[in-house]
């Protein structure tokens, strides 16, 4: 029998190529979706999509959803005591393995492991240490379609969000942001690919700009904010 594991979702592009490298290897069995959301807004976590469209998402992947309710700006020790309720209950049903579709943030990683082992199970990373370059071109390639939902405007403007992922798209992209958008840069939506038994269909909303404070690093330094814009999607 092969372990049975829980997927980590995004609903991004990311996390679509791991799964389906997950699905291809076909060396575990993904019995569970797991993505967080903003309870207030119904919203998935810097990504800005829906909480209609994900579960229209999990139902084009055919995999059951465990939705994780957080507060709009949970302490840590709040976040760790959902996240350790939800895992706990998700061992229960047998899951021993949680699938990540993260690529190079060592620190991410470690923080994911170091939460896993306290409670006996065992993260994998299918895209880890691969070039970004060439996943987001298997990606294309593979025929996934991802839409961008956020960008950060420390290093995107606005023009960015709402567009499809594409070599053009790609080729506009500035040299300091990844073609992943591993550092955050951006954040996206996938509606259609070879996982899915249909495409996600939506209509593109407004774009919207929300500022966020940043932290103050030094006594005596001024204010200041981190702009995000998000293309809000519609459900069709």
């Amino acid at each position: 029998m092969k372990p049975k594991a829980l997927f980590n979702w995004s609903s991004g592009k990311d996390s679509s190529l791991a799964l389906y490298k997950i699905l291809q290897e076909d060396q575990y069995e993904v019995t569970t979706l797991l993505t967080s959301i903003n309870q207030e807004f119904q919203r998935i976590s810097m990504h800005g999509v829906h909480v209609s469209l994900l579960e229209q998402q999990a139902s084009a992947l055919g995999i059951p959803l465990v939705k994780v309710e957080l507060p709009k700006a949970p302490s840590m020790e709040e976040y760790q005591a959902i996240m350790n309720k939800t895992m706990t209950d998700i061992q229960a049903q047998g899951i021993t393995h949680s699938i990540f579709g993260d690529i190079f943030l060592e620190d991410l990683r470690q923080y994911r492991e170091e939460q896993l082992n306290t409670i006996g199970m065992k993260a994998v990373f299918p895209l880890w240490k691969k070039n970004t370059s060439d996943l987001i071109q298997e990606f294309l390639d593979l025929g996934f379609k991802t839409i961008v939902t956020c960008v950060n405007g420390t290093y995107l403007d606005k023009s960015f969000a709402g567009r499809i992922i594409d070599q053009q798209f790609l080729d506009d992209l500035p040299e300091n942001v990844d073609p992943c958008g591993e550092n955050g840069e951006f954040h996206t939506f996938t509606f259609d690919g070879p996982i899915f038994k249909n495409p996600v269909r939506f209509d593109i909303g407004e774009t919207v700009k929300k500022t966020y404070p940043k932290p103050k690093t030094e006594v005596g330094e001024e204010d200041g904010e981190y702009i995000f814009w998000f293309c809000d999607l519609l459900p069709k």
